[in-house]
């Protein structure tokens, strides 16, 4: 299922999520990834699905929300890879603003210096672009993105999208322990996000369940030091460190959802188990997935976590 949700999100209330690009198809293997370890590395732009059939799946799904009650705030472009490589992109986002409801981009940032995803991008209305590294080393090390690409054309890349960009452009950093975290790393960070000026600039933490086991939030004595020094320093500085507000919600076959929804976006036990009661469902519909394999569950900082298992 390409379209799912609506699902809470903690910047744009209740999405519709398109997955419009094929499972760990992206230009970077970032080790904190809730989707796991990207299984094709690749920076060339390519098709996935028609047009025609992400823009049909994201009408049914709106036509369910509306007749179910359900608000949808945005139609938001999050993928299992990285959204820029559709090279339909353009076209995507053009199809999706005729429905008259807001769209949003989540990208990693990665082919931003090519114009004519700039130019793509320009059709949004709202774009989250990754800047978790301003520092080469670093980048690599976070983001492990394909030898291709470099750090300098895409810190350019967004410096020149955020010139001509009339909506609201916003960046995420996930700051994971010993890596991004240090005081020169801070200090390069706000000091690029500065010159850059977003609307806002969102500092998180792996509150799910990480591609690499190792990968570790900052000690609390670090992240109260970030946290001060980008209060005083970026004013348009804003925390992504809580778990989503509000119900998963079903708008028809529950199995169906639930696959969609932990495709892309791992849920917690008790946010599972809200999705199923409102849908009148029993529990049995998960343990069914389990048992064949569809989904799969870890402990994770201890809370249990379900996520759509491609593997199974």
């Amino acid at each position: 299922m390409i379209a799912f949700g609506p699902v809470p999100s903690r910047r744009l209330g209740y999405s519709l999520g398109i997955n419009h690009v094929f499972p760990k198809h992206c230009s970077y293997s970032c080790v904190y990834c809730q989707v796991g370890r990207t299984t094709s590395l690749e920076t060339t732009r390519r098709d996935f699905y028609p047009v025609e059939r992400i823009l049909h799946e994201a009408e049914i799904k709106i036509v369910e929300s509306v007749k179910a009650g359900n608000n949808i705030d945005y139609l938001t472009l999050v993928p299992d890879g990285e959204p820029t490589l559709d090279i339909n992109l353009g076209k995507l986002i053009e199809g999706l603003k005729s429905f008259g409801i807001p769209v949003a981009v989540i990208s990693n940032a990665s082919l931003i210096d090519h114009k004519e995803v700039q130019s793509e991008l320009l059709q949004a209305d709202w774009v989250s672009l990754k800047v978790d590294a301003v520092e080469e080393a670093v980048w690599r090390k976070i983001n492990r993105p394909h030898l291709r690409l470099s750090l300098a054309a895409i810190l350019q890349g967004v410096r020149d999208f955020r010139s001509i960009y009339a909506g609201e452009l916003v960046t995420e950093t996930m700051l994971v322990s010993a890596i991004n975290d240090s005081e020169t790393n801070i200090g390069n960070l706000w000091a690029y996000l500065l010159e850059l000026q977003p609307t806002k600039s969102y500092l998180s933490i792996p509150t799910r369940p990480p591609a690499e086991s190792w990968v570790k939030v900052p000690p609390a004595e670090t992240l109260a030091t970030i946290l001060k020094t980008f209060s005083e320093k970026v004013p348009f500085m804003d925390l992504l460190f809580e778990e989503e507000t509000g119900d998963f919600i079903s708008t028809g076959n529950i199995s169906e959802d639930i696959l969609s929804i932990t495709s892309v976006h791992p849920m917690r036990a008790e946010a599972l188990r809200r999705m199923v009661a409102r849908a009148g469902e029993r529990w049995a519909v998960v343990e069914g997935l389990l048992v064949r394999g569809e989904i799969t569950c870890i402990n994770y900082r201890e809370e249990i976590f379900y996520f759509r298992n491609f593997h199974g």
